[in-house]
């Protein structure tokens, strides 16, 4: 196997080398690590990722607050003990600087694996998630505001506050992490939905990087909506980062409700290109709508029970 860097020194600790480095386009050893996304890593002198063959150095993570370490301290093991991690594109993540990172959600399990994906990247995530989460799980509630996840507070005038919350984050620097569908996918074989226009309207309000990322895997672990759980043996999960989406186009143009679904299908499409690579399909076309069961007489193929598909219709900020 090559190192990722020249004459980079390679150790390798406690994890078992059990799958193959890869090969980026240049021949380059892609790289996997317990703090870097998967089973195996190689670590330079200072113990530095390498990763994606570039050989970029990755941030530490500081001064993020007692409650992210405490999330992270006790869901990490859990993301090791549950799954078989595989990261690529992480070199699509700016290493410093605010991004937007869009991601499809295939599962409830999928935002811990997600946060995961992120934080081996060297960034710290800021989520923007349901307020239910805050507010009906008051031990969840307060560890996830004490760790400065954003919630969304739908149907309400205060849903703005959570726009102006992510734009501010993105602003000073930060790395924020949205679910453009707003909930798990009903599209039965996974695919990503339509995603709700408050994704254009985040990422027109700042010019920075917005990364497509698609994720797979957790579905096969943890599947509310048809009641399948299967925690062991491990599930594999994947995680792909693709290149900033170029918005410029779209820039400095009035936020039209015409602009903002054109921008969100474009992101949308984005990520489910990635998905599709990862899966080795070809996607579908057209993205799944959820319809209730009053407005179409009967659930659409695929739509598990859990009465979210009024959400789903409404053009939400978020």
């Amino acid at each position: 196997m090559n190192a990722s860097a020249g004459n980079t020194s390679v150790r390798y600790g406690r994890w078992r080398a059990d799958h193959q480095a890869e090969t980026n386009s240049t021949g380059a050893g892609l790289t996997r690590g317990p703090l870097g996304g998967g089973r195996f890593e190689a670590v330079g002198r200072r113990g530095r990722q390498r990763e994606d063959g570039v050989g970029a150095r990755r941030r530490r993570h500081r001064d993020v607050g007692f409650w992210l370490w405490f999330a992270v301290i006790v869901l990490y093991p859990v993301t090791m003990l549950l799954f078989k991690v595989r990261w690529r594109g992480q070199r699509h993540l700016p290493a410093s600087g605010g991004v937007l990172v869009v991601a499809n959600h295939v599962s409830y399990a999928d935002p811990i694996t997600f946060a995961r994906f992120i934080w081996d990247s060297g960034r710290v995530f800021r989520f923007l998630a349901k307020d239910s989460l805050f507010t009906k799980k008051p031990l969840v509630g307060r560890i996830v505001r004490s760790a400065r996840q954003i919630p969304v507070r739908r149907g309400t005038v205060d849903a703005g506050d959570s726009l102006r919350a992510a734009v501010a984050a993105l602003n000073a620097g930060e790395c924020v992490c949205i679910y453009p569908e707003g909930t798990v996918t009903r599209d039965p074989d996974w695919w990503p939905m339509l995603g709700k226009t408050g994704v254009a309207r985040l990422a027109l309000s700042v010019d920075l990087p917005v990364v497509p990322v698609a994720q797979w895997g957790p579905q096969f672990a943890v599947d509310v909506y048809h009641k399948k759980y299967s925690l062991l043996p491990r599930t594999q999960v994947s995680c792909l980062a693709g290149p900033p989406i170029d918005l410029s186009a779209y820039r400095d143009r009035p936020l039209t409700a015409e602009l903002l679904r054109e921008v969100t299908d474009l992101i949308m499409t984005c990520v489910r290109e990635q998905l599709g690579e990862i899966r080795g399909e070809t996607f579908l076309w057209q993205f799944w709508r959820l319809v209730t069961a009053a407005a179409s007489g009967e659930a659409p193929a695929g739509n598990g029970a859990g009465g979210e598909g009024a959400l789903a219709l409404t053009e939400e900020a978020l």
